[in-house]
């Protein structure tokens, strides 16, 4: 007769589990001896080693004393559906361990190939870190709200990155980010470019956004989260005003140019 240390060593467990196993149940405590310790026979090893294989195989612990009393038709059919649970908790950690590979790929959190693609072309322009991690941030804003649209805004920002204006346009913000001095005069350069942007989008028509412009709120949290970034932004704001624009990622035309 074995000692529950023995038990435990030949079946392959801890005696604290041997103990958690007479706590729920699950594996029967047997009569103590003269001495006051329990004393096991084959039976409780056999059962202590099923019961170790079954919880080794992931089943749960509250299905295994109805597994081991089940007839091998219904045996089978337990194993089935236990299997088919483990499949689908495979899947989900599957699905889990792509988010964690994305956390640690930085930019492709949230966002689809091709805006990482862009925001790459961006550092190989030379823009900031902080600059490209402002555009990341705004990316994730627009990929939520419009999923399926962000495909077909890709390539003319892709093409607008061959206009040496707004190319400089990124090395000013880079360099305004770089800073923590305010510096207005680089503040009315990026105000003087993006006018002068939002001039050639208007005049060809580009600026028309169709019924994306009728949706406020991801506009309004992309100039929020510009400002929340660098409170400097707040004065780029008001010198976009004085040049007849409101805002920088929906630019709206407060009048008519003079003539």
């Amino acid at each position: 007769m074995l000692t529950i240390s023995q038990l435990a060593a030949y079946a392959g467990v801890t005696v604290r589990a041997v103990r958690h196993y007479h706590q729920i149940g699950l594996l029967p405590e047997p009569q103590r001896d003269a001495s006051g310790y329990r004393r096991y026979g084959p039976t409780a090893v056999v059962s202590l080693i099923k019961i170790r294989t079954l919880a080794n195989a992931g089943v749960p612990l509250s299905q295994i004393g109805q597994m081991l009393e089940a007839n091998a038709s219904t045996f089978g059919e337990a194993i089935q559906r236990i299997d088919s649970h483990l499949r689908d908790e495979i899947e989900r950690l599957e699905t889990s361990r792509k988010q964690i590979a994305q956390l640690a790929a930085g930019d492709s959190l949230a966002l689809p190939p091709e805006v990482v693609a862009y925001l790459d072309r961006l550092r190989e322009i030379g823009v900031s870190e902080r600059v490209v991690e402002g555009e990341r941030d705004g990316w994730i804003l627009l990929a939520a709200r419009w999923p399926d649209r962000i495909h077909e805004m890709m390539p003319s920002k892709f093409a607008q990155l061959d206009d040496p204006l707004l190319v400089r346009l990124y090395g000013v913000m880079s360099e305004i980010s770089d800073s923590d001095v305010g510096d207005d005069s680089r503040l009315e350069e990026v105000a003087d470019i993006l006018a002068g942007l939002a001039e050639q989008a208007y005049a060809s028509g580009e600026i028309n956004l169709g019924e994306l412009a009728h949706d406020d709120l991801p506009f309004d949290l992309l100039d929020a989260l510009a400002v929340e970034s660098d409170p400097r932004m707040e004065r780029l704001l008001d010198l976009m005003r004085e040049r007849g624009w409101a805002g920088w990622t929906r630019k709206k035309r407060l009048a008519e140019p003079p003539d």
